[in-house]
């Protein structure tokens, strides 16, 4: 059996004096699972995610991606993993309006280091793949929502990371571009792509996703295979 892309051991989380945010999660995470993570406000999901992104650092426990202790990194070293093993997806895009959609794209390969020439070959693929190329010379604030977000996962994509992370990527869609971000997320899952999303859209979970993790109070309280809530 192949190495997990996630492995969460005892992971605890606390700020200040008050109750963990995070308590004592032990989480798996193998390669091409779709993973989402549920439970109301204050659960502890937006911790969860920023410990695996390494924005954030464990109280206790360990956080281990793609072969990376995550929790040992300072913060130059936690900014080049984030680079080179994760893409991250948010619910309002966080695109540089000053730049074109493929210029967008492009920047986290850059940064990287990878070739202007092949940072634009790789960028120009993903736009075409997503079915967002027409806009590559367009800037994000004349796409629709569903655009944006295609270009952002575009982006999340260009450093072909082994692990996607999207923070309620639909909370700022209208429906029909929900159910666009939706049948993307799907369709990049069943190409093999390891996804974590964060998410109160209960569609997106069963349309999506291939397990569900639901937190109460920063602890599991259900781990199940996606179709067993269907």
């Amino acid at each position: 059996m192949s190495a997990p892309v996630i492995e969460l051991q005892q992971v605890t989380k606390r700020y200040d004096d008050g109750p963990p945010a995070v308590d004592g999660i032990t989480l798996t995470v193998r390669p091409g699972e779709a993973v989402a993570v549920l439970g109301p406000s204050g659960s502890g999901k937006s911790t969860l995610l920023n410990l695996i992104a390494g924005l954030d650092r464990p109280t206790d426990g360990s956080v281990t991606v793609d072969g990376v202790r995550v929790d040992r990194l300072g913060e130059t070293g936690a900014a080049r993993y984030r680079r080179a093993r994760i893409g991250m997806v948010f619910q309002f895009f966080n695109l540089l309006d000053d730049l074109t959609v493929a210029d967008n794209v492009m920047l986290p390969a850059q940064l990287s280091g990878m070739p202007r020439n092949a940072a634009r070959a790789r960028a120009a693929e993903l736009l075409e793949t997503l079915g967002v190329d027409r806009h590559a010379r367009a800037y994000p604030g004349r796409l629709s929502g569903g655009e944006r977000q295609r270009v952002a996962v575009a982006r999340a994509l260009i450093n072909r990371p082994a692990l996607l992370l999207a923070d309620e990527p639909t909370g700022a869609l209208d429906t029909a571009s929900g159910e666009d971000v939706r049948q993307l997320l799907s369709e990049l899952n069943e190409d093999g792509q390891t996804i974590v999303l964060v998410t109160h859209d209960l569609t997106l979970a069963a349309s999506c996703a291939t397990r569900t993790v639901s937190l109460v109070d920063g602890r599991i309280a259900q781990d199940q295979p996606a179709a067993a809530t269907r």
